[in-house]
């Protein structure tokens, strides 16, 4: 397990100045992030440019959440295309970084601001009378504190389920559970209690709602009623008042 570490520890090392190096080759519309997911909360080893803000010690963003919970089934994600919440338009590229064995254990960053990029491109497609509506990029919240991570993505679950937690019933609040584990929110630690805090439930309501989600995702009954599976086998604890979704 040493040696395991000591290898990962070593491909940190290596990349740092690669870090710096695209960084430099694509100027002042470039961040390279290079991530240590074995430390969530502070992934962030190294940063050259200024994207998204991030500085070392920050934590992941959305994104490292979910490459964090495909574990070994993750994937690089290229080019794609995002957008801050101070509305800049960023294409980014996330390679997973794994050890020997093949375990996933951080990541290297590209964003790259094609704010501009995209304004100039609308201007002469208008110009050329092909301007057309484009799909608005998803919002990801990037930044140095976790817990407005896990916030970001439980709003979110929320606003797209279209209801308030008390708005829910049982199989829509394990499909939020489910949702939200899927994305990685808890393999972050303390990300349970935030979660439960927010919704006004108590802590082991909140382990109740997640173990009945992933044991209704591995039989193929999500949210489905079974024997003995009813409103009660939560916690009692679920009064939703002082809930802030």
């Amino acid at each position: 397990m040493e040696s395991r570490e000591t290898e990962r520890d070593a491909i940190l090392r290596a990349l740092t100045p690669v870090v710096d190096g695209i960084a430099a080759t694509f100027g002042p519309v470039c961040e390279v992030v290079l991530h240590d997911y074995r430390r969530p909360e502070k992934s962030v080893v190294a940063v050259a440019g200024s994207v998204t803000g991030r500085t070392v010690g920050g934590a992941m963003s959305e994104i490292g959440m979910r490459v964090l919970a495909r574990g070994g089934d993750a994937v690089d994600e290229l080019n794609y295309v995002t957008r801050t919440g101070a509305g800049r338009l960023v294409k980014s590229s996330t390679m997973v970084l794994r050890d020997s064995t093949g375990a996933v254990f951080g990541a290297l960053c590209v964003n790259v601001d094609v704010t501009e990029v995209d304004r100039v491109q609308g201007l002469l497609a208008a110009l050329a009378g092909a301007a057309g509506g484009q799909a608005d990029a998803p919002v990801t919240t990037f930044g140095d504190d976790i817990d407005s991570v896990v916030d970001a993505l439980l709003d979110d679950r929320l606003r797209r389920q279209g209801q308030t937690w008390a708005g829910l019933d049982r199989s829509r609040r394990l499909t939020l559970f489910r949702s939200l584990d899927e994305r990685g929110v808890f393999a972050v630690r303390r990300a349970i209690e935030q979660v439960a805090a927010r919704l006004g439930i108590s802590r082991a309501s909140a382990y109740s709602y997640l173990s009945q989600a992933r044991a209704a995702h591995e039989t193929g009954a999500d949210g489905a009623e079974g024997p003995g599976s009813t409103e009660s086998t939560a916690s009692t604890d679920d009064n939703p008042e002082g809930a802030r979704p």
